[in-house]
């Protein structure tokens, strides 16, 4: 073989070499990216509101890099994706699993936050049922008990207030449709559940102007005036006991002041 006829035959081996060689390279997995640069474009997603994108890069950060640290933010990011995305149950289990794993970290207090937003966001109105709203009480309570001196544990509190002020609504409504169909002692036990167990709450007042309202029903006066004693010292100012006055007295409160020159309440109210 001379010269000129090993040439191109070597130069033909070199290329194919070369080719296969480039489609080796691109055969081969990339290498996986840095943790920071994949929690960098998770957050890109994040801002840009494309939470479900958001969540998938979040949770890669865990899966290339379990023992960073950026896993550990990753991990509380892709909860908060999936909350601002309404994933409330995808988010309460990201949570919970953090909690579990990171009992001690400092970011273990907002996780436990978290948790009780997702049930208290999913509160629906009191003509549902309340099951979500009991466990957003309960939530709300465990942040309370677990972190009380935190900011979160004060925005709970503020929470635990109107969540209770919701349950107390349902039982009004389950009580006025039971009044409303004459079934008296059942709406009774509704509005003296509010009395009993909601008594910080603004629905109280209404309630002891309905138990009034049942017990004169029933003709059991004596009852009736309890109550509407306890609404007078209680809550003098309220329209509620405005009404229940004249319900009891058949005269508005003000022309009866004004009859008897003042005096306290029960003087007016009761013989």
């Amino acid at each position: 073989m001379t010269s000129k006829t090993w040439f191109p035959l070597a130069f033909g081996a070199l290329m194919l070499l070369a080719a296969c060689g480039s489609k080796d390279d691109a055969a081969a997995p990339k290498p996986p990216e840095s943790d920071a640069r994949l929690y960098t474009e998770a957050r890109a997603k994040f801002d840009a509101h494309d939470y479900k994108e958001a969540v998938k890069l979040f949770e890669e950060v865990e899966r290339q890099h379990p023992s960073s640290p950026w896993a550990v933010r990753a991990q509380i990011m892709s909860a908060y994706s999936s909350y601002e995305a309404e994933d409330y149950d995808t988010a309460i289990a990201t949570l919970n699993n953090f909690v579990r794993l990171y009992p001690s970290d400092d970011s273990t207090p907002y996780a436990y936050y978290l948790i009780a937003l997702c049930y208290y966001d999913q509160i629906s109105d009191v003509g549902r049922d309340q099951k979500i709203t009991e466990q957003s009480m309960q939530a709300l309570r465990e942040v309370i008990r677990r972190f009380p001196d935190s900011e979160y544990a004060r925005d709970a509190r503020i929470k635990l207030d109107l969540t209770t002020d919701h349950l107390a609504g349902k039982e009004m409504q389950v009580g006025r449709y039971y009044e409303r169909h004459d079934d008296y002692i059942a709406a009774i036990n509704r509005y003296r559940l509010v009395v009993e167990n909601y008594q910080t709450t603004s629905h109280v007042p209404e309630a002891l102007h309905r138990l009034v309202e049942c017990y004169l029903r029933l003709g059991v006066r004596e009852e009736a005036q309890r109550y509407a004693a306890v609404l007078g010292y209680n809550f003098p100012n309220s329209i509620w006991y405005r009404d229940t006055y004249k319900l009891m007295t058949g005269k508005d409160i003000t022309q009866a002041s004004a009859q008897t020159g003042g005096g306290s309440w029960w003087d007016h109210l009761i013989p």
